[in-house]
């Protein structure tokens, strides 16, 4: 729903979508007059939550169980990600662990941009933890990465990310297969705003390995994958105009080189 001082350039900024595709896909044909209540249905978003904040939140507290994800949780208990990782204090690479006490706020502030079916809803977490409406990641110049190790996409160039995330960058052929280089669970796979469509598996040994960039997925949430399995395919970044994949990859919570990343 558009809120006071919102405009149409001001919300596809915050969504990554152009003003045009904004509007051809609400049917405005005049910017200048949108009204303060109307509901936007955003291209490749379906659910946005908007964090309450913690002191005015009723909380219960959870268990974790075994197969139980901070992803699930949040989705069962219709909060954002981003919400439950702020009232928890988790990190953004932070690993569920069986018996983890996790505190669920039950009264967030849902905002509901357009229809979608359950696997849009199971996506929609993933997109709603994400809200910065700026440029999420920048890139270093391009450094000497060992191009010789497998990568999850044939890499053309390799540059480390430089910010808040710890990470690599990795040219390709735009539509050419994302492949995982790990066995383990697919704990996450959706929209991820900034990233295009995101895949995070959990592997043994505590790693967590996280592929950003795709334009389509060919796995869900729970999947089991094996070294080599095709995760989706690699899109063009709407920040460099590349076909890029953002890899990242954490060990028991903390961001290591993907370089360095265990390869099966």
């Amino acid at each position: 729903m558009v809120v006071k001082g919102e405009t149409i350039y001001s919300i596809a900024r915050s969504f990554k979508v152009s003003p045009e595709e904004l509007m051809s896909f609400n049917g405005i044909t005049d910017p200048a007059r949108l009204q303060i209540g109307s509901r936007l249905k955003i291209p490749g978003e379906v659910l946005v939550q908007k964090p309450v904040p913690a002191n005015t939140q009723k909380l219960t507290e959870y268990r974790a169980q075994k197969n139980d994800t901070l992803y699930s949780i949040a989705r069962q208990n219709g909060v954002s990600l981003e919400t439950l990782r702020s009232v928890n204090g988790f990190s953004e690479a932070y690993v569920l662990k069986v018996g983890d006490r996790v505190k669920i706020p039950q009264n967030s502030s849902v905002r509901t941009v357009s229809g979608g079916g359950t696997q849009s809803s199971q996506n929609a977490q993933t997109a709603a933890a994400s809200s910065s409406s700026s440029a999420p990641r920048s890139t270093s110049a391009v450094k000497n990465i060992d191009s010789s190790l497998r990568w999850p996409v044939s890499p053309k160039e390799l540059s480390y990310m430089t910010g808040k995330l710890s990470g690599v960058s990795v040219t390709g052929e735009r539509s050419e297969p994302v492949k995982s280089l790990s066995g383990g669970t697919v704990v996450s796979a959706g929209p991820y705003r900034g990233f295009g469509r995101v895949v995070i598996i959990q592997a043994n040994g505590g790693y967590l390995y996280v592929y950003g960039g795709c334009e389509s997925l060919s796995v869900k949430e729970g999947d089991r994958v094996g070294p080599g399995m095709e995760l989706g395919k690699l899109g063009i970044d709407a920040v460099s105009n590349k076909p890029e994949l953002f890899f990242m990859v954490y060990k028991n919570n903390a961001p290591i080189d993907p370089a360095k990343a265990p390869r099966a």
